[in-house]
């Protein structure tokens, strides 16, 4: 059975009406995994981290302050979430959850978490609904096994993933890659190892195409001894924020291919399911799922 990470706390938090934040998606991840034939206890529920877990990679003045609600009015706009304990303990929760997938994924060759891919968050401020990054430190988590060096993280959210660029741009073991809409939110770009943005409108072909490309420019580059995939749905032609005409099929062969080039290297694969927009929370869900129907976890 393949490893997957939930933990009810990933959709609880209140936020203002409204919202841009699909907070209610996650639930119904599971809820329609559930129904589509997932057993109840097949979800393994992470542990929330401490503050401590994070010292070593993000600036323990901006985890104090983030934690204790000192963190000051600009830096918390930036980041797009009022402050709250239980926002705090969301954070730490799903945080934990990538890294328990990146745990589980060696264990077992593919794992996915029912949250993450919090790729904006940079060592020392958030920004774009990211606290912490959750990608570059399941990364550094897969290195602490002894035959795990080399971690490819490939983000197809459509938002480039510019804090995992930067925390990992001394980092010669971990090769980033990121496929996104070029006129899209960052603004400022950050360096990945490999950056492709595409233009407004790029379809299933273009889209397909390019990720061949790259990750045949990866095997060119680099050789992975594990991978996390951040498999962001914002790609979607109905998605409110992606601004890329990717059909639900389109989304499910890019799934797909993903998973076959992590079997193709021979390799342990965790992802995330990123981003995703839709108010439709049900047309929401419906497009996450095609991750769960590429991995084998569900039907096609």
């Amino acid at each position: 059975m393949i490893p997957l990470v939930f933990h009810p706390i990933y959709s609880q938090l209140e936020l203002p009406h409204r919202h841009r934040f699909p907070i209610e998606k996650y639930v119904g991840i599971r809820d329609e995994l559930v129904k589509r034939g997932v057993s109840e206890s097949g979800f393994t529920q992470p542990l929330p981290l401490s503050e401590r877990d994070l010292y070593q990679y993000y600036s323990q003045d901006y985890v104090k302050a983030l934690s204790s609600g000192t963190l000051d009015v600009k830096a918390m706009r930036r980041i797009g979430f009022p402050w709250s304990e239980q926002l705090i303990k969301r954070t730490y929760t799903a945080v934990a959850g990538t890294c328990l997938t990146a745990q589980l994924a060696i264990e077992q060759g593919k794992a996915l978490n029912l949250t993450g891919g919090y790729h904006h968050a940079f060592a020392d401020y958030g920004s774009g609904f990211c606290l912490f990054n959750d990608l570059y430190l399941a990364a550094k988590t897969m290195q602490k096994a002894s035959h795990i060096d080399n971690v490819l993280i490939l983000d197809l959210d459509v938002h480039q993933g510019d804090g995992t660029a930067k925390l990992a741009e001394n980092d010669n073991d971990i090769f980033t890659l990121s496929i996104h809409g070029e006129k899209n939110f960052p603004h400022r770009k950050q360096q990945s190892n490999i950056d492709i943005g595409l233009l407004k409108g790029a379809g299933d072909d273009e889209y397909l195409t390019t990720l061949d490309e790259a990750l045949t420019l990866v095997l060119r580059q680099f050789q992975p001894d594990a991978i996390i995939y951040d498999a962001g749905v914002d790609i979607h032609v109905n998605d409110d924020l992606g601004l890329l005409n990717v059909t639900t099929e389109g989304v499910l062969t890019r799934d797909k291919r993903v998973f076959d080039f992590a079997d193709g290297c021979g390799v342990p694969i965790a992802a995330v399911i990123g981003g995703g927009y839709q108010r439709d929370i049900a047309a929401l869900v419906d497009v996450h799922l095609q991750l769960y129907k590429a991995a084998g976890v569900i039907a096609r």
